[in-house]
């Protein structure tokens, strides 16, 4: 059984052309995936279909076989923003999604600063996050969004604010922190060399459909700008000029 499955999936947003033309699609547990594509493809809306933010106008979309009709318990989110809140210290705000659902117990404390001390982050644990740079800011929200140990992780475009390095430091930390507790991963990208360097799989996407996808044979950790790499970005790049 797939993981996550999108079987003829399609979505129109009233008075639009349609977003999602007939979207087919397999994640299977553990994998991470990427979806690239240029703006107004229908990546982000392929997101919300998954995070049962919206409902499909036809086709069905499972997770563990079950329909997808609501955010489910199982899925963890880091959106465009880290959306962190500034009255609320680091440590609380990655545990807030436990806290909105029932009382923190010691576990879940401790969970927090393990991902915290992953992700250097250990001397801000009391601190606002209006303190910390963008960097360290999207740190926690992943943080955040993996501390209820979430079967699906969900991003869109979660390091497209910040400057070069930090980015690849921070694609670097999460590769290493969702291969290691095998979280399956569908993530949102424009880079192309982000979704190389994080991909088993890549879909490239235009006008609502998948036009081609290209697996990533690459070992972990991965070396970027490799004759090996860049020939996989080379792939994703040609079905993107193609359209």
């Amino acid at each position: 059984m797939a993981f996550l499955e999108l079987h003829n999936v399609s979505y129109t947003y009233p008075g639009w052309s349609p977003v999602m033309r007939g979207v087919d699609w397999t994640l299977p547990e553990g994998e991470f995936h990427c979806l690239v594509g240029r703006s107004g493809c229908g990546k982000t809306t392929w997101l919300k279909l998954a995070a049962g933010l919206l409902r499909p106008d036809a086709g069905t979309l499972r997770l563990q076989g079950r329909e997808v009709r609501e955010p489910l318990p199982s899925m963890g989110f880091v959106f465009q923003s880290p959306t962190l809140l500034d009255w609320l210290s680091v440590l609380d705000n990655v545990l807030l999604p436990i806290r909105l659902h029932r009382r923190v117990l010691p576990a879940d404390t401790a969970r927090a600063q393990s991902l915290l001390d992953q992700m250097a982050l250990t001397p801000w644990l009391h601190q606002s996050p209006a303190r910390l740079s963008g960097g360290q800011q999207s740190r926690v929200a992943i943080a955040r969004a993996l501390v209820t140990e979430p079967a699906l992780l969900l991003m869109d475009e979660p390091f497209a604010a910040l400057d070069a390095m930090t980015r690849e430091d921070l694609q670097s930390e999460l590769s290493q922190l969702c291969r290691a507790r095998r979280t399956s991963v569908l993530f949102v990208t424009h880079d192309m060399s982000e979704a190389v360097y994080l991909a088993d799989r890549v879909a490239v996407m235009s006008q609502g459909c998948v036009v081609g996808e290209v697996a990533v044979p690459l070992s972990h950790p991965r070396l970027r700008y490799s004759p090996e790499f860049n020939d996989v970005c080379a792939r994703v790049r040609a079905l993107m000029d193609d359209r």
